[in-house]
């Protein structure tokens, strides 16, 4: 079994301590001791003690409001905050209340980030609209906006790191709002022409980030070009499979979940093991990448099976048989919510034990470490038939 992540929540304690002493004392007109509350807030958040970051951040939203001058002070950065603890919280409606209020601080998104300026609200309303489609659209057009000014104004300053922050920021931007024309607004006369320049806008302007290609990639497969789509999804994990998890060019965990659906939709299984065999690493609770794993291998072994390769695919399937029993032990005991994943990883491991029985006495099932042994031979079969239909 892979390592469980350690946990963040060393010290929070005395860090708790410290937010509640100075919240007690801060003055309105300190707009240094109001951030520091601030910051205090967003560590606790991070660390998972919603409830208590809340009350910090509450704080400072009190002490901001009678702040005698709202350009220096973080009013909208408290707002901000609030706001993405009550979408930890589940409070999705005070979320909105709070990123609307946010908005009418720093209506184009030009005030400094350190006091809420930015585009963040607006991303977050799009990601939270209620209408979904061309609200959605309208919010990000916003955030893609105030993002566009910030890159400017970051290179004028020779900041070249907060530039390509920003650059990426806007990627990821211009994806989503892609995303959105290939669902919501899929009917749409030009979403295919609109999804285009989208695309090709996040392309040039980080060519090197590795969501725009799985975008790409998505884009592609809608249109039925699954070659390009391989290639963009190649691209996209050069990007980041050979750097450490920590580095900031590796996708978020949910990004990387959607990339295995990709690969594996695309028939690349052997990239898609790959992925997920990195993430039940992160975090080897998630039930979506042990599920991911077992339908790569299980594909996997079909391809093999068809090619009489009989050691192979049977190695294959022994593999996607540890990968599915864990996803189902998983859904049990987490009470996971998504009946069709549950019920898909049943029939696949139906269909495996009917062809190569239970894992009682199989060594080579023993541990999800000695499965590894298993997939390498599949997945490099699998890579070289990629690599030629690549080619």
């Amino acid at each position: 079994m892979a390592p469980t992540r350690p946990s963040k929540k060393k010290g929070k304690g005395k860090q708790l301590a410290k937010a509640k002493a100075a919240s007690s004392t801060v003055s309105p007109s300190d707009p240094v001791a109001l951030r520091a509350l601030l910051t205090a807030s967003t560590a606790l958040l991070e660390q998972g003690d919603a409830l208590a970051a809340r009350k910090i951040a509450r704080d400072a939203l009190s002490a901001n409001e009678s702040a005698p001058s709202p350009l220096t002070s973080p009013l909208g950065a408290a707002l901000s905050l609030l706001g993405s603890i009550a979408v930890e919280t589940g409070d999705i409606d005070d979320a909105r209340k709070y990123f609307l209020r946010a908005v009418d601080t720093d209506p184009e998104g030009e005030l400094p980030d350190e006091i809420g300026g930015g585009a963040e609200k607006f991303l977050w309303l799009a990601q939270l609209s209620e209408e979904g489609g061309n609200d959605s659209v309208k919010w990000f057009e916003r955030g893609a906006g105030a993002l566009r000014k910030a890159i400017g104004k970051a290179e004028e300053e020779g900041k070249t790191d907060v530039a390509e922050e920003k650059k990426r920021k806007l990627a990821e931007t211009l994806c989503a709002v892609a995303e959105v024309y290939m669902t919501d607004l899929s009917w749409e006369e030009d979403a295919e022409n609109r999804c285009e320049a989208l695309i090709s806008e996040a392309g040039l302007v980080a060519p090197d980030h590795a969501d725009t290609w799985q975008t790409v990639a998505n884009v592609r497969i809608s249109q039925e070009r699954v070659d390009e789509a391989k290639a963009a999804l190649e691209r996209s994990m050069a990007v980041w499979r050979n750097v450490e998890s920590e580095d900031v060019r590796v996708p978020a965990f949910p990004t990387r979940v959607g990339l295995a659906r990709l690969l594996i939709e695309v028939g690349m299984e052997g990239r898609a093991v790959e992925v997920v065999e990195r993430l039940v690493t992160e975090d080897d609770q998630s039930v979506e990448s042990w599920y991911l794993g077992g339908f790569g291998l299980y594909n996997a072994g079909l391809k093999l099976k068809e090619k009489k390769k009989e050691a192979e695919w049977k190695s294959a399937w022994r593999s996607a048989r540890g990968w599915l029993a864990q996803c189902l032990l998983l859904f049990q005991k987490l009470e996971y919510e998504d009946e069709r994943l549950g019920e898909h990883a049943n029939e696949l491991l139906a269909l495996v034990r009917q062809e190569i029985g239970d894992d009682e006495g199989d060594e080579e099932d023993e541990g999800w470490e000695d499965d590894e042994d298993g997939e390498d031979d599949s997945d490099e079969d699998e890579d070289d038939d990629e690599d030629e239909e690549m080619q």
